[in-house]
């Protein structure tokens, strides 16, 4: 069974990960160039850094991350117990652990820890960074959304005591705009000032991941409910559909209509 795949940056190369403690890279037209074991455990995903120089695997013991160079030469292992979500920095030199102790962990590509950053009070269980690589968005079972500084310092927190689980963050090409997926079938959009822009409603369960369009003018989400929907993050869009969800929540609430017409 292969459980995880990860190409190249360049395309060139392919990684797949079975249930039998290894990976296997490949040359784009299938030829297998090497099987790589070493792993005490099945591994459950892997990924390239940017540069494609450096692998990130991770098995389900949740005990070990271990860094590779290209060709499947061990570079470390990194014995920390990680809930299986790491996120490399777009220029390749930093990578980041998201821990059940309720932490972030950062490291250099040699394994090298650099930084241990705290604030959430329970599992973190979702990272990114952002494109120009200066901030870190994480999402914890707390209910709390959090952007940090490299060194550690909370910027702004977006969220705080949301009953539904936030995962899959993402954010938009230019970095002005952050996604996060939500245990209560909704995605919420901010601006990376704190901003929330809206919400949007579509799925019946679980939204999964997220992927920004490279223009970042379409969102896509995948869900537990079977379907892939493609947004459209266009102003006008966004704010006529906050017009219909305004225009229905009136509807079916009266009181509050007649208050905001007594306001004015």
């Amino acid at each position: 069974m292969v459980t995880s795949i990860s190409f190249s940056p360049d395309g060139n190369t392919l990684v797949s990960v079975g249930n039998d403690n290894t990976f296997r890279i490949w040359k784009r037209d299938g030829t297998l160039i090497k099987t790589v074991r070493g792993n005490n455990a099945n591994v459950t995903s892997i990924s390239f850094s940017p540069d494609g120089k450096t692998l990130a695997s991770i098995d389900d013991s949740g005990l070990a991350i271990k860094l590779w160079k290209r060709d499947g030469t061990p570079i470390k292992t990194l014995t920390e117990y990680s809930n299986g979500v790491v996120s490399f920095s777009p220029d390749s030199k930093t990578l980041a652990s998201a821990h059940i102790e309720k932490t972030i962990k950062l490291w250099d590509v040699n394994g090298k820890q650099i930084k241990t950053i705290t604030g959430h009070s329970a599992e973190v269980s979702s990272i990114n960074f952002s494109p120009d690589g200066k901030t870190l968005a994480s999402a914890s079972q707390d209910g709390s959304v959090e952007l940090w500084k490299l060194d550690g310092i909370r910027i702004i927190t977006l969220l705080t005591g949301h009953g539904g689980g936030f995962k899959s963050p993402s954010f938009s090409p230019d970095g002005q705009t952050l996604a996060f997926a939500s245990s209560d079938r909704t995605i919420k959009l901010w601006k990376r000032d704190g901003k929330l822009i809206t919400t949007l409603t579509g799925h019946s369960d679980f939204v999964n991941n997220l992927n920004f369009s490279p223009d970042g003018k379409t969102l896509a989400s995948a869900s537990t409910d079977g379907t892939v929907i493609v947004w459209s993050l266009n102003l006008d869009d966004l704010l006529a559909r906050g017009c219909n969800w305004l225009t229905d929540y009136l509807k079916n609430h009266p009181q509050t209509r007649e208050k905001l017409e007594c306001q004015n």
